[in-house]
């Protein structure tokens, strides 16, 4: 059975790891990123809607200022980040599937704030929407360690959750040397996918917007992964 290589941040990369062990893989954690907080001014809440949520790191390294907000209703990526929200004592009107895109598609015509990280996908808007950004966190990308090196240098499958990670993840590989026609990716959605670039051993894309699906897509792909590469 090939390593199946988890590079998301703490604490989702533990989580990770521990789920997938549990179906019976040979899960391992690398995390490349460090998660930060930064400074950031609170918005005076009264002209918005609703507070839009595409990580739960917006709850959890928003710190303080996030108090003055909690009288806005929250649209969450989904439900890790719905949970991460109640515990900041938020009350959660809407939990999306298959990223903030189709969210943002479906708001209701108004004002919204959105909560984010130093990177983020920009988002289409329908007619009567504005949506103002507030950076709160940003992660840093970390060199790969020489223990991920060498569980690449073999077949392994690397999890994907999101286009950031998938570019950083491309750029460690190309700078240590990694043949990419060994390693196959499952990645969370079609834009990481796309941000991994090409000559990967395979590269699969979950079912739906969830660590549950990434996990049923690794137990898959451990069965097609070829020891010799393509």
């Amino acid at each position: 059975m090939p390593p199946v290589l988890v590079i998301r941040p703490e604490p989702g990369n533990a989580a990770t790891v521990a789920a997938a062990q549990a179906l019976g893989l040979d899960a391992r954690g690398f995390p490349l990123f460090d998660m930060a907080a930064t400074p950031w001014s609170v918005p005076d809440p009264a002209p918005y809607r609703a507070l839009l949520a595409g990580s739960a790191n917006v709850f959890r390294l928003g710190g303080a200022g996030l108090a003055r907000l909690t009288g806005l209703p929250v649209h969450a990526v989904g439900a890790v980040t719905a949970e991460a929200a109640r515990s900041g004592g938020f009350a959660v009107e809407v939990i999306g599937e298959g990223g903030l895109q189709p969210m943002a598609l479906a708001l209701p015509p108004g004002r919204y704030l959105r909560l984010a990280g130093e990177k983020r996908v920009p988002l289409a808007l329908p007619e009567g929407v504005e949506v103002d950004d507030v950076v709160v966190y940003a992660a840093a990308g970390l060199p790969m360690p020489r223990a991920l090196v060498e569980a690449l240098a073999g077949p392994a499958i690397v999890l994907l959750h999101s286009g950031e990670a998938a570019a950083h993840f491309a750029a460690e590989s190309a700078r240590a040397g990694v043949m990419r026609a060994h390693i196959a990716l499952g990645c969370l959605a079609p834009r990481i996918g796309l941000m991994a670039g090409e000559g990967w051993q395979s590269l699969e894309i979950a079912a739906t917007r969830s660590d549950q699906a990434v996990l049923a897509l690794a137990v898959q792909m451990c069965e097609k992964v070829s020891p010799r590469g393509h």
